[in-house]
């Protein structure tokens, strides 16, 4: 059975005048691939790409940082050599029609189906008893959109988008991109292998 979730997503983009709501009224919503191996993945790295990914300009680059802090405060480490996974993102300015899936949260998911430990040779096929129920989402005008990939078999395991984004033409334009990018991660409460929070938040244990 083939991932439906894919680095390259098809959407059904169309463009409206509206004004965009703000971020406390944002939508967050996040799919998953059910053979994402979550509790094995340690590093990650930005795609190569062109648009956004490559945008130097302030709003690109806050948001390419606090995609970075979140990571790095659930444990993952950047790495440009072989990582786990494959960070990629992207704006939608206009109103998204997009399928999802109707799934139970990650955490719940990732608890109920640790599986034993797998040699790297081997693949994880996808659990056929749990099959994918598409629905499909329109989302409002101003959708940041969030994907993990990955990196070895080069699928996206995770997608996490907030709409109804708006980013003011001033200098709330960082807060509420980061605010947006905390949201969305907020779906995605997984952290890196080997890492474990004590209760004041420091790091214990290791690599």
């Amino acid at each position: 059975m083939a991932i439906p979730l894919r680095i390259v997503l098809t959407l059904s983009l169309a463009i409206s005048l509206s004004s965009c709501v703000t971020t406390q009224e944002a939508r967050v919503e996040s799919d998953y691939s059910y053979s994402g191996n979550f509790r094995r993945y340690r590093t990650y790295d930005f795609m190569r790409t062109h648009g956004l990914l490559s945008d130097t300009s302030r709003l690109g680059l806050v948001l390419r940082d606090a995609i970075q802090t979140r990571l790095q405060q659930q444990g993952y480490r950047p790495t440009a050599k072989r990582p786990d996974l494959l960070v990629n993102y992207r704006v939608f300015e206009g109103a998204v029609n997009l399928r999802g899936y109707n799934q139970e949260e990650l955490e719940q998911w990732v608890a109920q189906h640790e599986e034993v430990e797998e040699t790297d040779a081997k693949s994880v096929s996808e659990p056929s008893s749990h099959p994918y129920q598409p629905i499909r989402r329109l989302l409002t005008d101003g959708t940041l959109m969030v994907t993990l990939v990955d990196a070895r078999s080069q699928r996206a395991i995770w997608n996490g988008y907030a709409s109804g984004v708006d980013v003011p033409d001033n200098a709330r334009a960082e807060i509420v991109l980061r605010r947006s990018v905390r949201s969305i991660f907020d779906r995605y409460r997984i952290l890196a292998k080997g890492y474990i929070l004590t209760p004041e938040g420091v790091e214990a244990g290791g690599h």
